[in-house]
């Protein structure tokens, strides 16, 4: 059953908890306006995430970032819990110096979505306590469950982080050379190159082959690999600031603002507008000032 925690001014999911006995729920792809964190436990499902997708083994988690979307199956059982929090709730853009959330368990654009748990008690014991602390009608309570999910995302992100290590591909020196260099290249030049084969020439390898090492090795194109990166600025630009979408999408290289919005939509799933809004980014800004 799952326990829930509306937000009283929209009316909207702050914070949710649940343990599941199928994945019945999952079996569609579909997106969600607010975070989700998956754990697993079982012997083998299949996970599609954005445009790629997974065939995993044991226990594992998934962390997935608002409207991003996905859809889980298995021939077998399989139980586990998800814990959902709208960044309302909890802004992690805000702790990022704290816990390093986004781009290692959100907002990675070349990383896997997902880790394989190496410490299961430790997560049960939290989901406990945050079952436990959601029965109650107690003072503080939104105070203690942020709590308990901070020390929730620091634990994920330290099992993350050693997985990422421990499961890098072994490329040769040349594939790790020209994939660590694509990744560089992305993060320093996403706002004003955005085809494949500008970023091929400017690492001297040929579109073809760039194309392929990417599918091979980081399991998605060369372009989605690119648009990633470029709709995980947008977003960030949604989530802190107030700025028209106009002047977002001029910073992101993008003249004409109609164009950037159906983009975004396509990758998406909603327009710019419905993402701030549904989302609530912008409103720490907007907040912010209202404090002056």
């Amino acid at each position: 059953m799952a326990q829930i925690i509306i937000n009283k001014q929209n009316d909207e999911l702050a914070f949710r908890l649940e343990r599941f006995n199928n994945l019945n729920q999952f079996d569609h792809l579909q997106r969600k306006n607010y975070y989700s964190i998956i754990l697993l436990c079982s012997n083998s499902f299949n996970l599609k995430v954005d445009f790629s997708e997974y065939q995993l083994e044991a226990n594992h988690m998934i962390c997935l970032s608002p409207y991003q979307p996905f859809m889980i199956t298995s021939k077998g059982e399989c139980s586990g819990f998800i814990l959902n929090f709208h960044p309302d709730f909890f802004c992690t853009y805000r702790h990022q110096n704290e816990i390093e959330t986004e781009g290692v368990l959100f907002g990675n654009f070349h990383g896997l979505p997902y880790f394989k748990v190496s410490e299961e008690a430790l997560f049960f014991n939290l989901i406990d306590q945050i079952s436990r602390e959601m029965d109650k009608d107690s003072i503080a309570q939104h105070e203690v469950l942020v709590a308990f999910l901070k020390v929730f995302l620091i634990e994920s992100v330290r099992q993350k982080k050693k997985f990422d290590k421990d499961t890098v591909l072994k490329f040769s020196d040349r594939q790790s050379e020209v994939l660590q260099n694509l990744v560089d290249a992305i993060e320093s030049n996403y706002s004003k190159l955005h085809a494949p084969k500008e970023y091929a020439d400017m690492l001297c390898v040929s579109s073809k082959t760039l194309a392929g090492m990417v599918k091979k090795y980081l399991n998605q194109t060369l372009t989605c690999l690119i648009t990633n990166r470029i709709i995980i600025a947008a977003k960030r630009e949604l989530y802190l600031t107030s700025k028209p979408v106009k002047q977002i999408a001029d910073a992101l290289g993008y003249e004409d603002e109609f164009y950037f919005s159906r983009f975004f939509k396509k990758k998406v799933g909603v327009s710019p507008d419905i993402y701030r809004k549904t989302v609530g980014f912008a409103k720490l800004e907007k907040s912010q000032a209202n404090l002056l």
